[in-house]
């Protein structure tokens, strides 16, 4: 495995990340779904800090970034609890229909970044297998975020009496 290489990777792939939440924060139907992608955005942002401090200490640059122990990084459930007791209101699970597609593309990306870290971690060993699953698990909390709100909005759109 070349470690520096899956680092470069994932780091394009975060940027990207944060620029699709940051784009369809601003586009969002629902400002509650737009302070969702706001958020997002900004953890992803916090993601790259933290990739960026790996290839420093796999430069030799930097000591290990906090987080390398277990459990050092959050694992995106407190940020899901918080998110989707925002949603509980029927309302809002309404008028997010707009943004439906726009929820299931962000459960995707969630979920292919989970399952590249997890699938790198196999390959990996020992502070950069750490790393690697804690990335994994907070991309797996922010994809079960996304998977929530998107069935629920989908659930109240196919029983919405027909003309709206």
């Amino acid at each position: 495995m070349n470690l520096r290489q899956t680092y470069t990777y994932a780091l394009q792939r975060e940027r990207e990340g944060r620029r699709f939440f940051e784009e369809n924060a601003a586009r969002a139907a629902h400002a509650a779904a737009g302070g969702i992608f706001s958020t997002l955005a900004e953890e992803e942002a916090a993601h790259i800090a933290y990739i960026e401090a790996l290839l420093r200490h796999l430069d030799g640059e930097d000591d290990a970034p906090a987080g390398l122990e277990p459990g050092g990084l959050d694992s995106g459930g407190r940020f899901a609890a918080r998110a989707g007791a925002e949603f509980l209101d029927q309302s809002l699970i309404e008028s997010m229909i707009p943004d439906v597609a726009v929820l299931r593309t962000a459960y995707l990306i969630e979920r292919d970044f989970a399952e590249f870290y997890e699938q790198a971690a196999a390959g990996a060993e020992g502070e950069a297998q750490t790393a690697l699953l804690a990335l994994a698990g907070w991309e797996r909390g922010h994809e079960r975020l996304f998977k929530d709100l998107h069935d629920r909005v989908l659930e109240v759109y196919a029983n919405m009496p027909w003309g709206g």
